[in-house]
This record gives structure tokens, C-alpha cells and sequence, in this order.
């Protein structure tokens, strides 16, 4: 046999075996073929793209699958709001069942550059997991409060919140309570709280007002004066700080008008 047919007999016996493979594999492609929901596909397409954590689950194609299996509601993302359940009802076949909740973040401090006192001066690397990790714990009096350097600025994907007079700041027009800046923070200052919140406490200092005076002007003084003034029930003090049960709270405002540090503050609605 000449070395021509050779080649001949090998492009034959190659063409047959890539022939037999790809048989093969159109096989074990339709006999193991994982089926996706075209539900899936189409709620994924509504959804922002964000990847931001805030529906709770990893990202968008996790929400996305958890909705279309009926595990997550169509207004399970907040970044999209009332448009995208919405459009997503529709994909899904079922009712908006109203808008979600809409939830922001809040920072428990009031201790601004005129508020908090000073104790030195730090010196170190400016991140505020720097600084809780350091003996002393920055230049602030207060070492329950807000070290203003930062970390839970960088965390955050929506610009929502700055270093404003040396404590964080949250833009509620901005923010969609992804809940990152609060995972982020050392001092456990932030918290998500509903956006219908009037009167929140500005306050984490749990140190009795003898020593809390000494740290800083802005601290709850645990006096109890709020809880005295509501008709509800609706404020309570523990461990030396007041909390506010939101679901109780009708916005009077008597609390506020009667702490004596003024810490107990109404927000603003966006808008």
C-alpha cells in the first residue's frame, strides 16, 4: 500500500471516529441535558444586573432562578422596585402582590467633628478596620462610635453613603439597603431599617452618662424621658441606649422633643 492511499485511509478513519464522537455527544447531550426554565432567562432579563446582594441571595441569576421556581417573590429586588415586579408578574403569571417594603440604611452615630471628643491623635493606616484592630482604637473619646475613615463608603456600589463632618452619612434617595456598608463596618453602626422610619436614635454608646459625657456631646444619656413621653409603647432603653419598635411608632414626635441630647432625630422621606 502506497503512502498515498495511507493518507486517503487515514482522513476516512478520522472522519468516521469525529463522525461517531459527535453521534456520541448529541446523545449524552439530549440524554443528560440539564432543561432550563425560559422563565428563568426572561425574569434574569428584567432584572438590573447589579449583582448587589440586596433581594438576599447571591446576585441576580440566583434571585432570578429562585423566582422562577416560586422560592422568592416578584418584588424579591429592591433596586428594581415596583417597574420590575411588574414585569416580572407578568413573565410569572401572578400579581405584583404590592411593592416591598422599601428599606434603608442607617447609621447609629451623632458623634459629628463638633460633637465627639478627642483623646490624641491617631497615627496609622486610615481604614476603620485599621483602626478597631489598634490599641486605643483611633482619636475619638468615644470608642463605640463612628471612626469616619471610610470602609463602609468603599463598600458601597450606589453611592449612598459619605464622610460627612467626620461620621457617615447615608443618601436615602440612594440607597437600596444592599446591607454592604453594615457588613463592612467594625463598630456594627449601621443597620437597615424600614424607609417609613420618622424618628430613629442616633446613638450606640452604652456607657453610663458619667463616663459617656466625657467621650462625647451627642450620646443617649439613658434618662428614659422618651420612653415616659410615648403613648405607645413604642420606645424602650436597654443597655443604656433607646430603641425605637418602628412597627409601634406612629411619628409623634414627642421623644425627640424631649431628649435632652437631641439624638433622637425625624428623617427625611426622599422626594
Amino acid at each position: 500500500m502506497n503512502s498515498g492511499m495511507m493518507i486517503i485511509l487515514t482522513i476516512v478513519l478520522l472522519a468516521v471516529i469525529g463522525l461517531v464522537i459527535g453521534i456520541l455527544l448529541v446523545f449524552a447531550g439530549e440524554k443528560f441535558k440539564v432543561e432550563v426554565d425560559q422563565r428563568e432567562i426572561d425574569v434574569r432579563a428584567c432584572l438590573p444586573g447589579n449583582n448587589c446582594g440586596a433581594c438576599g441571595y447571591a446576585g441576580c441569576d440566583a434571585v432570578a432562578g429562585a423566582i422562577a421556581r416560586g422560592e422568592a417573590p416578584v418584588n424579591a429586588c429592591p433596586v428594581g422596585g415596583s417597574a420590575v415586579a411588574d414585569k416580572i408578574s407578568e413573565i410569572m403569571g401572578v400579581g405584583a402582590d404590592g411593592e416591598a417594603e422599601k428599606m434603608v440604611a442607617f447609621v447609629k452615630c451623632a458623634g459629628t467633628c463638633d460633637k465627639a471628643k478627642k483623646k490624641g491623635t491617631y497615627v496609622g493606616i486610615k481604614t476603620c478596620e485599621a483602626v478597631a484592630a489598634t490599641p486605643g482604637r483611633g482619636d475619638k473619646a468615644c470608642a463605640q462610635g463612628c471612626f469616619g475613615y471610610g470602609t463602609c463608603v468603599a463598600a458601597c456600589q450606589f453611592d449612598a453613603i459619605h464622610i460627612v463632618d467626620g461620621i457617615a452619612k447615608v443618601d436615602r434617595t440612594k440607597c437600596v439597603a444592599c446591607g454592604k456598608c453594615a457588613a463592612a463596618c467594625p463598630q456594627h453602626l449601621i443597620e437597615i431599617i424600614p424607609m417609613k422610619a420618622q424618628y430613629t436614635v442616633q446613638c450606640s454608646n452604652t456607657e453610663r452618662f458619667p463616663v459617656l459625657k466625657t467621650q462625647c456631646d451627642a450620646g443617649c444619656r439613658a434618662c428614659s424621658l422618651c420612653v415616659k413621653q410615648c403613648e405607645n409603647g413604642a420606645i424602650t432603653v436597654t443597655n443604656n441606649i433607646a430603641h425605637i419598635d418602628y412597627e409601634k411608632c406612629i411619628g409623634c414626635g414627642k421623644c425627640a422633643e424631649k431628649c435632652p441630647a437631641k439624638i433622637i432625630t425625624m428623617q427625611t422621606m426622599p422626594g
